[in-house]
């Protein structure tokens, strides 16, 4: 499809979310309180797998180009009296937790979680086996900053059951890790890598970056070549978001350096191209993986799914996030615990859980966002499946796919058997997502289509 055809669609001025969520956290609101948490943990059934998302919230140096909701600290006291909290938290969940509950998945993002050092590692992984064990096949990922990270730190980690590193990447060249704040070479991220593999970790993901300031594509290319060369198990090419208005630190970045939309589209395709013929599988409209990967084959399978965290082969119901600013899954709906940790600690001490917001799902959710993630994972949404899942007739569903498809003047392929999205017609994924999208949409609170 060419550009022209793109633009023709709006990919190049529409804003839109990236749908890890629906409806989205924009759109979360009061009346989802520490209650409502409570009753929803208690309502999981004994014996179930639940994964599990601990965040940290805390880095030695901010990044410009992040947004996530971090804060800067050089003394390890605060990340002393937050792990104080995390255990107070996990405690509390164990009291609600059905018996016989297990964990299916275990994530410690941030933030960085590899600031902890390797007694506060051990300390947080003991409270978490205390509230629930590991699943046979539990896996057990770890955001690792190669630039905080030393062999004591990697030996508590494995001590502790990890089974998957997370690298951020982001650009290897020079000039762009000024420019977005993030210090880190090549040597650096191959060193550590080395030492993860070295103590028998085979699981290895990155995330890498298209968009940044300066970037072009023979610098894209040189960035991806030398991730190749690492040789990680599952690659995270995400768009870089620029939303100063919500990361005041993203307005230390020039935006006169940012590629246009088009030139964007341009370093994605050359990245997309690399990985490729590397042989990975494409997963999904920004992930790729060796074919041997879990989400290669949840993609083969039919077991794809989305969340927070981006593309999962977990297909556990429920997700419990603990720590500040961290977000639950359940089948009822949507709980954030309060973001700031501050506020967050007030309420762990006061012995109740922090939920500050949320959203409860209405059976029209449940089915819109079902649609939407099979269309986000597999480029499809299968009529029979949906009427099946919901309870709902095939005319009902038929009548939503057409509405979308005539919203794309004959670029999608419609059947009775559902919508498919050619693979020349995918950069408009999210766009055409959105139309599956009863929530308004603000371009304030979301980044790029591309």
């Amino acid at each position: 499809m060419s550009k022209a055809q793109l633009d023709m669609h709006g990919l190049f001025e529409a804003k839109v979310p990236r749908y890890t969520s629906y409806p989205t956290a924009l759109h979360f609101a009061g009346g989802v309180n520490s209650s409502t948490f409570t009753g929803w943990i208690e309502s999981i059934a004994p014996g179930d797998k639940v994964s599990l998302y601990v965040h940290v919230p805390f880095c030695r140096r901010l990044c410009w180009f992040c947004a996530c909701r971090t804060q800067g600290t050089q003394s390890d006291a605060p990340v002393a009296t937050y792990l104080k909290t995390l255990k107070a938290e996990l405690a509390m969940l164990a009291r609600h937790l059905p018996q016989d509950v297990q964990l299916s998945r275990l994530h410690w993002g941030g933030g960085t979680p590899t600031l902890l050092s390797p007694s506060m590692i051990t300390e947080l992984a003991g409270a978490i086996r205390d509230i629930a064990p590991f699943a046979e096949d539990t896996e057990f990922s770890v955001e690792i900053d190669p630039n905080e990270i030393d062999n004591a730190r990697l030996d508590a980690l494995v001590a502790a059951g990890m089974t998957r590193a997370s690298i951020g990447v982001q650009d290897f060249d020079d000039e762009i890790q000024k420019c977005i704040g993030r210090i880190q070479s090549f040597d650096v991220t191959r060193d550590a890598i080395t030492e993860i593999r070295t103590r028998g970790i085979a699981s290895l993901n990155a995330d890498i970056l298209f968009g940044l300031p300066h970037q072009t594509k023979e610098r894209i290319t040189t960035s991806v070549q030398k991730l190749l060369s690492l040789n990680p198990d599952r690659v995270a090419l995400y768009g870089y978001a620029h939303v100063p208005w919500m990361a005041k630190r993203q307005q230390l970045i020039p935006t006169d350096a940012l590629p246009t939309p088009q030139q964007r589209l341009d370093l994605f395709e050359t990245a997309q191209r690399l990985f490729l013929w590397d042989g990975y599988d494409d997963i999904g409209i920004d992930h790729f993986a060796r074919p041997d990967d879990g989400l290669a084959r949840a993609r083969k399978n039919g077991t794809l799914r989305r969340n927070f965290q981006g593309y999962t082969d977990d297909t556990a119901e429920v997700l419990i996030g603990v720590g500040a600013s961290s977000i639950s899954r359940f089948p009822q709906g949507y709980a954030q615990n309060a973001p700031a940790t501050g506020a967050h600690t007030s309420h762990i001490r006061e012995g109740r859980f922090s939920t500050s917001r949320g959203h409860v799902f209405s059976p029209e959710d449940r089915m819109r966002g079902r649609m939407i993630e099979a269309l986000m994972c597999n480029f499809e949404i299968k009529t029979q499946n949906i009427a099946q899942a919901f309870d709902v007739s095939h005319d009902t569903v038929n009548a939503i796919l057409q509405g979308m498809a005539a919203q794309f003047s004959g670029l999608l392929t419609i059947s009775p058997l559902g919508l498919h999205i050619p693979p020349d017609v995918r950069p408009l994924t999210r766009m055409i997502a959105r139309h599956l999208d009863t929530y308004e949409v603000s371009k304030q609170g979301h980044s790029s289509a591309i």
